[in-house]
């Protein structure tokens, strides 16, 4: 039907041929475009006065219409009728059977209350029902609208607008709901932030502290190792100053200068190599006191206090040697004793400590003291128990690295002493 509609139309105005004209070039528009384009170019012409020329839209033929126009043209009467008929069957039709095809529904089932066709009460699903024409079911079924309409009373329409408003207040209020549960959500991790925050700045700031005390102890070494560097380049620079003089009384002068130099900076001790132990480790620390800490304990959290331990190079071998102290205490830090045995060892520490003062009355008044300490060490909470240790861990960290401090500048005053003496005897001995 598109293309059958294609070849009915019009070139020029793109409509259905209306009263079609045959050119004498055989082309076929409608009479009306004719006059137009005629009129166009008449206007504009300088052709003879009894022959009106007009251009074929087509073909763009020239050709000579008589004096009466577009009105001498024929007619295509075969066309306009074709267009007629088209017309006619483009017009829109009644409904057809979907059950059966191309059949017009021209009948009304009264039991089912819908259109048929004649193979539906014939042969169909609807053989044998009661039916009526269309005009008069048409007439029974008017006034049906306006009684179903009736149905529709007020009361049902309030219901039907209180239970809109009822489920948008609901809605509203579960609105309402999750939204304070996401601001409650958002505060709630914005409080796990802050407090995680706090936690790795408290931790970096031992760190730093750490980092601090690190440089207090190496830095004035290695300065005075750069100056002992320094003191052999401008020995070696001068021993050479020395051997290219040839005057003997300056060779002399410099010589003695040099060697006394040299002696000193030979008798000059060397810093004592210090090699600084950073206890707890991070790694380490976060593995063991961490994993424990749940959300809500996330405040008290433990934040370590970094302890940087000295140890010396051994003088024969050059190992690192512990001290006595961080060494012992590294190996009862190891051994990992509960609340309870802790607690008894200090008991027991007391104990020894009263029968060392008194044999005879220490003994009963320790033992007294001993059954009613461990019933004390029985009930206290577990809590308390490990705050107190982690208070004597680090209290007894502290000491360890005082005594560690305090060893590493006995050796180096050791070695010191040790040297001078030396020195003497040598210097006595020349003599």
């Amino acid at each position: 039907m598109d293309s059958l509609e294609e070849d009915l139309t019009c070139s020029v105005c793109y409509s259905l041929f209306s009263d079609p004209r045959v050119l004498p070039c055989s082309h076929t528009f409608c009479k009306s475009c004719l006059d137009n384009l005629l009129q166009v170019s008449t206007n504009y012409s300088i052709w003879r006065p009894l022959r009106l020329p007009i251009k074929c839209p087509h073909c763009r033929s020239v050709v000579e219409l008589p004096p009466t126009g577009v009105d001498a043209l024929p007619s295509n009467v075969s066309l306009r009728a074709i267009v007629e008929k088209y017309q006619r069957d483009s017009e829109p039709r009644a409904p057809s059977c979907q059950e059966h095809r191309r059949q017009p529904l021209n009948m009304y089932c009264v039991q089912d209350r819908q259109l048929i066709c004649g193979l539906c009460l014939t042969v169909g699903q609807h053989h044998g029902h009661p039916i009526d024409d269309l005009q008069a079911a048409f007439v029974r079924e008017k006034q049906t609208p306006t009684l179903l309409l009736a149905r529709l009373s007020e009361q049902k329409w309030s219901q039907v607008c209180e239970l809109g408003k009822q489920l948008e207040q609901e809605k509203a209020r579960c609105d309402a709901l999750l939204r304070q549960d996401r601001q409650e959500v958002n505060q709630f991790f914005v409080s796990l932030e802050e407090v995680l925050a706090r936690k790795k700045q408290a931790y970096l700031e031992a760190l730093t502290e750490a980092a601090a005390e690190v440089a207090a102890t190496y830095d004035p070494l290695i300065h005075r190792v750069k100056e002992l560097q320094e003191e052999q380049l401008d020995l070696v620079s001068l021993g050479s100053s020395v051997e290219e003089e040839d005057s003997p009384l300056v060779f002399l002068e410099k010589l003695h200068q040099f060697r006394d130099r040299v002696e000193n900076f030979i008798r000059t001790p060397l810093p004592s190599g210090i090699n600084l132990s950073v206890t707890p480790r991070a790694a380490s620390y976060l593995q063991q006191n961490w994993p424990a800490v749940t959300i809500s304990s996330l405040e008290q959290a433990p934040v370590p206090k970094l302890c940087c331990c000295t140890r010396r190079v051994g003088p024969e071998t050059g190992a690192e040697a512990d001290p006595p102290v961080t060494a012992a205490w590294d190996r009862w830090r190891q051994l990992k004793p509960t609340a309870s045995v802790a607690l008894l060892g200090l008991l027991l520490l007391l104990l020894l400590a009263a029968l060392w003062a008194n044999p005879v009355g220490g003994a009963s008044f320790g033992f007294s003291v001993l059954s009613r300490l461990s019933q004390l060490a029985q009930s206290l909470s577990g809590s308390l128990v490990t705050s107190v240790w982690d208070t004597m861990e680090a209290k007894c960290a502290e000491m360890g690295a005082a005594v560690q401090r305090c060893s590493s500048q006995l050796s180096v005053f050791r070695d010191r002493v040790v040297q001078q003496v030396k020195a003497l005897l040598e210097a006595s001995t020349s003599r």
